[in-house]
């Protein structure tokens, strides 16, 4: 992996994305809180965590947050804390409600509207559903579900790419059977597939076949995505990781991330606290003994995410079992 450019206080290092000329920093600030921050808060968290060296940020239709970050942009690049956009990389997803081929480029250039920007660099399928057209809350009503066209719906995100809105396009909570869908009649293959992974649901499987593909795994809930609806604390109160950390005199939290970064994954992590922004931005100068990561690697997995807010009897996905192609 090679080192970022200059990033302030903190030099991330970045790794290209396939099929397009970017590079993603492997360590991003994820902006989707529960309940939503209020603009904003969630505007000089951004901008304090420019200022300690983060150039990656991951929003989404959904989050709400695209507004407010697009304002932390504009007030960065007056201020001089950053010299110019192309020092960012910022990622946003296509809503269940807008994934259908005449609703994705208008749905990504709402999206720049809201960022004020003129393109991004990463665009992905937020979930395999669609949903019903029009409406954006969450959860989505069980009757407004929809199976997605992968082909046309991926052609979409292509277009996105070749008019220069993105400058890369992927996924989302994809398995590696959906991924196949994909990859079956992309013409532009998904660089990146944004997943739940931690030391308690690893997706070995799945790394796998993206490795295989050049697909870049990206991760979310990286520390258990506590204080969100679904997430909990059993990452963070993890005694495995709790052990590792007091021996390395680190955090479980900087454990973790480490960890994913030696897996060769990006991170996306939320927190809007300075000092535990800082933090998480303290794990590329040690490593993981090969001791630490076989006791990582022993914990028993399952999934934290299990996504029953996307299943639905008489939806196109009934069971977490088909949600997931039974990676579970």
């Amino acid at each position: 992996m090679d080192q970022g450019s200059d990033m302030g206080s903190i030099s991330i290092p970045d790794v290209p994305l396939k099929s397009s000329n970017r590079r993603m920093p492997v360590l991003g600030l994820g902006t989707a809180a529960s309940p939503f921050s209020g603009s904003e808060t969630t505007k000089l968290a951004i901008l304090e965590a420019m200022k300690l060296g983060y150039r990656h940020f991951d929003t989404a239709t959904l989050y709400q947050t695209e507004q407010p970050l697009g304002d932390a942009i504009a007030e960065a690049l007056s201020a001089g804390i950053i010299k110019s956009r192309d020092e960012l990389f910022i990622a946003s997803k296509l809503w269940c409600s807008d994934a259908h081929r005449e609703l994705v480029v208008p749905a990504l250039q709402k999206s720049l509207e809201n960022l004020q920007l003129e393109y991004i660099d990463l665009y992905v399928i937020h979930w395999p559903v669609s949903s019903k057209p029009g409406s954006y809350e969450f959860p989505i009503k069980k009757e407004d579900f929809l199976p997605m066209d992968f082909k046309s719906v991926w052609e979409a995100m292509e277009e996105c790419q070749n008019l220069g809105y993105t400058k890369a396009i992927g996924v989302s909570n994809f398995s590696c059977k959906k991924l196949g869908d994909i990859l079956a009649t992309a013409k532009i293959p998904p660089a990146a597939n944004q997943v739940e992974m931690n030391p308690l649901w690893q997706q070995n499987k799945l790394r796998e076949f993206c490795k295989a593909k050049d697909i870049q795994l990206a991760a979310y809930a990286p520390l258990g995505a506590r204080g969100t609806i679904w997430g909990s604390n059993r990452v963070m109160e993890c005694e495995v990781l709790k052990e590792i950390a007091e021996a390395k005199g680190k955090t479980v939290a900087q454990v973790c991330l480490r960890w994913a970064y030696e897996q060769g994954v990006c991170v996306v992590v939320k927190s809007f606290n300075k000092e535990r922004m800082k933090e998480n931005l303290d794990i590329f100068n040690w490593e993981l003994t090969d001791e630490e990561t076989k006791k990582i690697s022993d914990i028993p997995q399952s999934r934290g995410c299990l996504g029953e807010d996307y299943i639905s009897a008489n939806g196109p996905i009934k069971t977490i079992e088909e949600l997931w192609d039974g990676e579970i």
